[in-house]
């Protein structure tokens, strides 16, 4: 973790967050939603619905582009994506970015490997995932099957193991559902 990374975790604290305490358990329907995304830099939009029409879902929200740990969990998903594709997943990250960032993002960080699409307020709010005291999301990765129900759920504020415990998600979700 860097340095600047601990007056936020400060900020965190003081306010009286702790990541996991609200986002949207398992079980629950994951809100559809339609949003601006890109891919390498391409923009496009991003419908839930029919992205579980080609399987789950790993949907990541993670508080800013090109900050260190968002950075470092976009070259984590980016090196897993064969991986998740293999199993029938697709990755999205959603932040607060405006889609001219997330574009360079998609393509620097992302290394053209998976989408990621600019969130509004309702959206960060309908999946519980609003830092306290700002205008972002917290760093809360879901697995979502396909019917619309969230699998996985997993919040923290350092990104190592998101990419690990929703691979293991999917693992078993696939397990249960083989591809025919």
């Amino acid at each position: 973790m860097t340095k600047a990374f601990f007056p936020f975790l400060a900020t965190l604290a003081l306010a009286g967050c702790s990541p996991s305490s609200a986002a949207l358990p398992v079980g629950a329907q994951a809100p559809d939603f339609t949003t601006q995304a890109t891919l390498a830099g391409k923009p496009f939009a991003f419908h839930l619905a029919d992205a579980l029409k080609k399987g789950p879902v790993v949907l990541y929200f993670y508080p800013a582009a090109f900050t260190s740990g968002c950075t470092v969990e976009a070259h984590d998903f980016a090196a897993a994506t064969d991986r998740f594709h293999a199993l029938g997943a697709t990755v999205i990250g959603v932040s607060r970015d405006p889609i001219a960032t997330l574009n360079r993002f998609s393509v620097t960080e992302c290394r053209n490997r998976f989408a990621v699409a600019s969130a509004d307020g309702k959206l960060v709010d309908a999946y519980h995932v609003k830092l306290p005291l700002l205008a972002k999301s917290n760093r809360t990765s879901f697995v979502i099957a396909p019917d619309g129900k969230i699998l996985f759920e997993y919040s923290a504020l350092d990104p190592a193991g998101h990419v690990d415990k929703t691979m293991a998600a999917v693992q078993q979700w696939r397990a249960q559902h083989p591809a025919g």
